[in-house]
Formats: structure tokens, C-alpha cells, sequence
């Protein structure tokens, strides 16, 4: 072990911390004290975003429920090294926005693909409006005109709105974001509907809300595990259940997340799970920026804190780590333990700080997972250990991106497909129209 990646695991630790987290969030309260107003919450809108478009629609009852000032600003352009996949990414986002509409009862965009010139239109509406004090009807209206159909003038952006688009957008950068729908209190970010619980609990917390402190934002993961009647488990839709597919990176800590909710989703509907890992983006060739890295690890540890799964205390598996966990995953699969490795491996190196590359530390995870560290270790003494799992990683790739995805963790049960562990509602939506189980 490096003395690098052993300062590097505890320094996750600290700054995955709750003693750090109150810390901060103190400091910012001392600041809100020394200044006058409520406290501001800053908004990033974009035009053709359909995630903006779904944040704008539940903003006035934001608005309503907190003693917060309200600001947002409008962006065009996307960092073009945030995104490794952005005609996916597009793509996928107008599919998983229609999941999150019909969730919330919000009205989902029926319009695609936008045309430039009047997302530009909407866009110049919209920098007019940020100029003005906050009316979310009046910005909504902008993003119902786009998203509907509803063809308005075309009009060039003026010098001074482009001026004003190219100071948010560097803004943006400067405090150390990437996303647009994406909002910001007290120097922590949430991005889209899928982070507002977070907002609401901070508020709550803050004692900001006029009304009962209530959470109206947790609708992806509050029901989950659903209830059904045990005469329902023994249908004949049941015992002709179809396998859970989860696309899995060793090193992706959503990964991580992902693997702990689907075996347990597999667990409670007793069907199959069948796990297909495939490289990180790092040892694809493929980069993850500075400011993106950073917020993924702090957006984690909040995702890991509600599901009550523990993270933090991190020992990075990138390279020979990842490289030792492939090279056991068919031993394991053969066992039957394929997703207790995992989940044993994910747990070592996300949460308790295990060195994968070690003997010592793998040791530990294969043996915990019900395998024999004297098998393990003949396979990683055969000289292709490195080499002879790569094309079923590839190929476990190569069908993630036929499924209509590009990142981990993805999810498919029968025909539906979703990138992310928060959209395991839809999965369980899936199994439960399959297996013929009604909501109680």
C-alpha cells in the first residue's frame, strides 16, 4: 500500500464526516446571522433541459412552503467534458423525465427534438425574466411555450443577454458546478427533483418551513420493498419471473448503492439477479472532471446517509483493485456467490476502507462472501489473470449501450432499462405489473 492512497481513504473519511458537515453548515449559519433577509436559494435554469422543465413546474410550492428568497439564473451550453455520452444522456433524459412526471403528476415534454431557434427564443425570455423579480408562472410559461409546441417570434439573443449568459454560465463553473436544474443553498447543491428531499430536510431542519415540516420529494425510494399478500407470491406470473440486470463498475460508489437496492428489490420478490460488471470510464480512456468528481462524492454520502447504507471511508479500486475483483467474478459466479462477492467487495472498498490490491484486504472480501481464499489465489497466480476477463466486460458494455444507457449503475427488468439507483421505483413498478401484485 501506498502512503498516498492510505492518506487518501482516511482523508475520504474526514471529508465524508458528519463532525465536517455540521462544521460547515455552521459557519454558513454564522454568516446568514451577520447579514440581513432570509436566506437565498439559487436556481440554474436551461432551456432545452427537461429536467428544468420539471423544476419549475413544483417551484412555486417550494416558494410557498419556505422563508426563502428565491434567484435563478439561465444557462445555454453544457461543459462538453461533464458528459462522455451527451447524445444518450439527451436522450435518456427525455425517457426518464416522462418516469418522474407521471411519479409526480407534473406535466412531461412533448416536444423533441427542440428546434435551436426557438430554444434561443425561450432562452432570451428567460434572461429577460432573471433580470426581474422571481415569477415562476411567468418562467414556466417560457418552458410550457418550448416544450409544447407553442412557436413564439424568433429573435436573436441582444449583446447584453449575451453577455449576461456568458457570466452565468462561468459562474456556474466558478462554484463548482456542471448541471443545470440544479439549485444551491448554503453552498450545497441539488440537482433536479431527485435532490429536493435534501433541500426540504435542510430546511425543515432550519426551521424555514411555514407549514408541517413534511417531505413531498421522496417518492423514488419511500416505498420501497413494497408489501403483497403471501397467496400473490405463488401466482404463476411469479414462478415464470424474469432476471434483474444490473450494470455494475467495481470502482462507481452509485454502483455500490445500486447493487445493495436491487438485492434487496430481488430478495423481497424472490426473482433472479444477475449481475454484469464492465470497466470504470477510467480505464476506458475516458475522464472524469475535477468539480464532477467532487460533488459525486458528497452527493453519495447524502444518497448512502438516506438509505441508511453506510460510505465514506473510501479505498479507490481503480486499477490492479478492479483488475483482482474481475478476475474472480466467474470463480464466484460459478459458486453461486456472484453478487455476495459483490456486494462484499463494494462494501470493502466504499466503507470500510479495504485495499483491494492487497492479499490482506482481498482476503477478507472473498472469504466473508462463503469463498476459499486458496482458489482465489490460484486464479490470481495464472499468468492471464488480467487479461481473461476483459472481453466479457466489454461485452457486458457493449449490451448496456444497445439498452439505450451508457453509465453505471443501469437497471433492466423485461423492457425497461434506467441509469441510476434512483430510479429502482420504476424497476419495482416493472416487477410488480410482471408479477401480476397489486399496491396495498
Amino acid at each position: 500500500m501506498t502512503v498516498k492512497k492510505h492518506i487518501q481513504r482516511y482523508a475520504a473519511r474526514a471529508l465524508s464526516s458528519r463532525g465536517l458537515k455540521t462544521f460547515r453548515r455552521t459557519i454558513w449559519q454564522v454568516r446568514q446571522s451577520l447579514t440581513a433577509g432570509q436566506p437565498l436559494v439559487d436556481v440554474w435554469l436551461r432551456a432545452d433541459d427537461p429536467y428544468s422543465y420539471l423544476l419549475v413546474q413544483v417551484l412555486p410550492q417550494l416558494q410557498q412552503r419556505f422563508l426563502v428568497n428565491w434567484r435563478f439564473r439561465v444557462i445555454a451550453t453544457l461543459q462538453d467534458d461533464m458528459y462522455p455520452e451527451p447524445q444518450m444522456w439527451q436522450k435518456n433524459s427525455i425517457q426518464d423525465v416522462a418516469l418522474l412526471a407521471g411519479l409526480y403528476q407534473l406535466q412531461a415534454p412533448e416536444r423533441e427534438p427542440l428546434s435551436i431557434a426557438q430554444v434561443e427564443v425561450a432562452t432570451g425570455r428567460l434572461l429577460q425574466l432573471q433580470q426581474q423579480a422571481v415569477d415562476w408562472s411567468a418562467v414556466r410559461q417560457v418552458f410550457d411555450d418550448l416544450w409544447q409546441g407553442q412557436s413564439q417570434p424568433a429573435e436573436p439573443l441582444s449583446a447584453e443577454q449575451q453577455t449576461l449568459l456568458a457570466t452565468n454560465e462561468q459562474q456556474l463553473v466558478q462554484e463548482g458546478h456542471y448541471l443545470s436544474a440544479t439549485l444551491k443553498f448554503q453552498g450545497e447543491w441539488y440537482w433536479g427533483l431527485d435532490r429536493l428531499v435534501h433541500l426540504e430536510q435542510r430546511l425543515n431542519q432550519l426551521k424555514l418551513n411555514q407549514g408541517s415540516a413534511i417531505l413531498q420529494f421522496d417518492k423514488t425510494y419511500a416505498n420501497f420493498c413494497r408489501s403483497y399478500e403471501e397467496a400473490e407470491s405463488h401466482s404463476q406470473q411469479h414462478q415464470q419471473a424474469q432476471p434483474l440486470v444490473l450494470y455494475f463498475s467495481a470502482r462507481s460508489p452509485y454502483s455500490y448503492l445500486g447493487l445493495e437496492r436491487v438485492a434487496q428489490l430481488a430478495q423481497h420478490y424472490q426473482i433472479p439477479l444477475q449481475v454484469k460488471p464492465l470497466l470504470p470510464m477510467l480505464m476506458r480512456g475516458l475522464s472524469v472532471p475535477r468539480a464532477k468528481t467532487f460533488y459525486i462524492f458528497g452527493d453519495i454520502k447524502r444518497e448512502a446517509d438516506k438509505l441508511s447504507l453506510p460510505y465514506g471511508f473510501v479505498a479507490d479500486p481503480l486499477g490492479v483493485g478492479v483488475e483482482r475483483c474481475y478476475a474472480l467474478f466467474e470463480y464466484a459466479e460459478n459458486e453461486g456467490k456472484a453478487v455476495e462477492y459483490l456486494l462484499s467487495f463494494a462494501r470493502a472498498v466504499n466503507a470500510e476502507g479495504i485495499m483491494a490490491e492487497t492479499d490482506q484486504g482481498l482476503k477478507l472480501i472473498v472469504e466473508r462472501a462463503g469463498l476459499s481464499w486458496d482458489k482465489a489465489a490460484a486464479i490470481l497466480a495464472r499468468d492471464d489473470w488480467q487479461t481473461a476477463w476483459s472481453d466479457w466486460a466489454e461485452a457486458n458494455r457493449v449490451e448496456m449501450i444497445e439498452q439505450g444507457q451508457w453509465g453505471v449503475p443501469s437497471i433492466r427488468y423485461g423492457d425497461l432499462t434506467v441509469w441510476g439507483q434512483d430510479r429502482i421505483e420504476f424497476i419495482e413498478q416493472a416487477i410488480r405489473r410482471h408479477l401480476g401484485l397489486e399496491d396495498h
